[in-house]
């Protein structure tokens, strides 16, 4: 899933704040794209990298990338981090 980021210090500042109840709201979260594609379809919910679980029907360009899923993102893009 792409997203663009702006680099601007209040972008910066609040993936950088803990999650906390509720916030999980205010992020776009990353999806393994067919699953993705079959909520769209069929209107089932999707589970984030993070575990949040939802049906998406916002636009997720216009909020910020959660953090869980960007730190779990980066570890399987870099093969987990873990010997």
């Amino acid at each position: 899933m792409s997203h663009q980021t702006s680099g601007s210090a209040s972008t910066q500042a609040r993936e950088e704040q803990k999650i906390k109840p509720g916030d999980a709201e205010r992020y776009a979260h990353y999806v393994r794209k067919n699953k993705l594609t079959e909520s769209n379809v069929t209107g089932k919910a999707v589970i984030a990298l993070c575990g949040k679980v939802w049906i998406p029907v916002r636009n997720p360009e216009v909020f910020p990338v959660c953090p869980a899923c960007k730190e779990i993102y980066a570890q399987m893009k870099s093969g987990g981090g873990k010997s």
